[in-house]
């Protein structure tokens, strides 16, 4: 029912509120690329058919209609006047009418061809092989959709942040300036805070722009219109707490069972298909028909007349035997196998790729969590040293100086515990695939 509700909302471009898990649905059922997959798979499936097809009865039809403008004439010996003086030793004559008419019917049947059999049974896995793909296209959108979603989280975190640091900094900039009217202040201090306080607004700024360009991604790979205007529901403290999300680095991983491994078996499959296919060619291969057809044939235009169709028909046999090719069928034979070898050893350095990257993920998401924490130990204490500092600046204890300095060090404590914010919230969707947990 969520679904349906949420698939009414973008149709009608209005606008949409939606989770983490709402927006990995979305992505596998209406991402662009998805959706262009998915169209594949289709013709994959109709491919099966059309080879399937090959081999069932085949019926054709054909009709002529044709006229001699001038029927064909032949010259034949002259049997019909005893040879003399004067007497022409040939003579002209017309075998045929001006007018034919002729309409048939043809039925061909394969009776056995080894190189269909091994297509058909190709074909079918190829069908398995549009379907990998498009399970492997599923994962990848979901895997740029949850990425896009943790980036606008994290970019609105930034603007809270920095938003909670502003407005001290505007409330000491006017103190300062109103104690620089009366000659307590210089203008290197209102000048230095002004400074401060831009420095603090442009962050605001660029963190807003990254949650917009956050968004616009997360509408492209959801498969909504741009402009669409998006609010996330899910809480970026909940998602971080996830006990599932943190579970994600200590998870086992399974590559027998991951979609590239699945892709790369068909492929093996695939190509020993092709390799029973070129080995096939050396079989004879056997086909049948049956042909009607009504003739008709008239000095003038009146099929059915005065002249009746004539029928004609016949059937057949047809035996097509390979005998010799100067070597070619063999060398095809012999490419098939080192292609096949090829193959399946390209699915073998897949499964190790596969636990090399899991692992290395799994170590990159270990430290990008330990990263997080310690900077968000560092950030407290920046803002702590941050609130002192400002409480000594209004007591008159501390310099302008020392105020602007511990604000510059905030923000950059700020900007340092966002981007380890985004490294930890990446790692995990990028663990998540390697793991093919989508």
């Amino acid at each position: 029912m969520m679904g349906a509700a949420l698939t009414l909302f973008v149709g009608a471009q209005g606008p949409v509120n939606i989770s983490l898990q709402q927006a990995l649905e979305m992505a596998a059922r209406q991402s662009y690329t998805v959706q262009a997959s998915e169209l594949e798979a289709e013709k994959a499936r109709h491919l099966v058919k059309e080879i399937t097809a090959i081999g069932l009865p085949q019926i054709s039809g054909e009709a002529s209609l044709s006229n001699f403008i001038d029927v064909p004439t032949q010259l034949i010996p002259n049997f019909f006047v005893p040879e003399g003086p004067g007497v022409p030793q040939y003579l002209p004559a017309q075998f045929g009418v001006p007018w034919n008419v002729t309409g048939g019917l043809a039925l061909s049947q394969l009776l056995f061809d080894g190189s269909y059999l091994v297509g058909v049974k190709a074909t079918r896995a190829l069908a398995d092989q549009s379907e990998n793909d498009l399970a492997r296209t599923r994962a990848d959108a979901q895997n740029q959709t949850a990425k896009a979603y943790y980036g606008v989280l994290a970019a609105e975190e930034g603007v809270r942040l920095t938003s909670e640091g502003i407005p001290l900094l505007e409330k000491s900039l006017r103190e300062v300036e109103a104690m620089m009217q009366v000659g307590f202040m210089e203008q290197t201090d209102v000048d230095r805070l002004n400074i401060q306080v831009e420095q603090a607004r442009a962050q605001k700024r660029s963190f807003e722009q990254q949650a917009n360009v956050a968004r616009m991604l997360l509408a492209l790979t959801i498969g909504i219109p741009q402009g669409t205007p998006i609010t996330l529901t899910d809480k970026l403290a909940d998602l971080l707490n996830d006990p599932a999300e943190t579970a994600l680095s200590e998870q086992a991983f399974d590559a027998g069972g991951h979609v590239e491994i699945t892709s790369a078996n068909t492929l093996v499959t695939l190509q020993e298909y092709e390799m029973k296919n070129e080995k096939m060619k050396y079989v004879p291969s056997l086909g049948g028909f049956v042909q009607h057809q009504q003739v008709w044939n008239g000095p003038d235009f009146d099929p059915g007349g005065e002249f009746s169709f004539y029928p004609t028909t016949l059937w057949g046999l047809k035996l097509s035997v390979p005998i010799f090719s100067s070597g070619s069928r063999y060398h095809k034979v012999q490419q098939a196998k080192l292609t096949l070898k090829q193959v399946e050893i390209n699915r073998t350095a897949t499964e190790q790729r596969l636990i090399a990257q899991a692992e290395q993920i799994r170590s990159t998401a270990r430290t990008a969590n330990d990263n997080l924490r310690t900077q968000e130990r560092n950030m407290a204490l920046a803002k702590n040293i941050f609130d002192r500092t400002a409480i000594k600046f209004t007591n008159g204890s501390a310099a302008s100086f020392e105020l602007t300095q511990e604000q510059g060090n905030y923000l950059l404590a700020q900007q340092a515990y966002v981007q380890r914010l985004v490294e930890l919230l990446m790692a995990r969707a990028d663990l998540r695939k390697a793991l093919d947990l989508y």
